[in-house]
């Protein structure tokens, strides 16, 4: 756990400059799981039972509706990931959470993050998750808002620049807020 600690340490410094011994502490209060390509993490109209933090590959947030997925986040490394409405709440949601690839996560339940929460420094790695994903949503819908649905995908590739070889291009559209055919064309225009 000294190594997933001190890979914590690196990612969040940035935001959040912790001593190592915290990282640490707070690797001791998860388990690190491995998934496959299309595994499901938590099934729609179930409650939420673990925060997730992708190490290794790829994974999105789906509601299904009219008989097709719709994909409200895409999640890479480095991303907390997870139905964080259910897992705050304790209520079941809609949501679905995929693996689009082959992936390696660190989870941590609900309990030990309500318990790593009641620590000083818990505290504020709690809520630089939650932060986080607050910031990571407020933008997203900001985007959706202000911006086409072309500009978001060349910001998407410039930070995930092998986007399309680890994501299936209709969730891309979807989380676009496109159609495959749409995104096609984008894709098209852009190469």
């Amino acid at each position: 756990m000294k190594e997933l600690g001190r890979e914590f340490k690196r990612i969040f410094d940035p935001y959040f400059n912790a001593p190592i011994e915290i990282w640490e502490y707070f690797a001791q209060q998860g388990e690190i799981i491995e998934k496959q390509k299309d595994d499901i993490l938590k099934k729609n109209g179930t409650v939420e039972k673990y925060l997730y933090f992708i190490l290794k590959g790829s994974g999105g947030i789906m509601l299904f509706r009219n008989n097709n997925y719709l994909c409200l986040d895409l999640c890479y490394e480095g991303d907390f990931f997870g139905d964080y409405l259910s897992f705050l709440t304790g209520k079941s949601t809609e949501l679905e959470v995929v693996c689009f690839e082959a992936s390696t996560f660190f989870r941590i339940k609900k309990q030990g993050f309500d318990d790593l929460a009641k620590t000083e420094y818990g505290t504020l790695i709690c809520k630089a998750a939650s932060d986080g994903l607050y910031i990571q949503k407020q933008t997203q819908q900001i985007d959706l808002l202000t911006k086409t649905a072309e500009q978001r995908y060349v910001e998407m590739l410039e930070n995930q620049p092998n986007i399309v070889h680890r994501t299936p291009n209709k969730h891309i559209a979807s989380y676009l807020g496109i159609t495959p055919e749409s995104f096609s064309r984008i894709r098209k225009k852009i190469m």
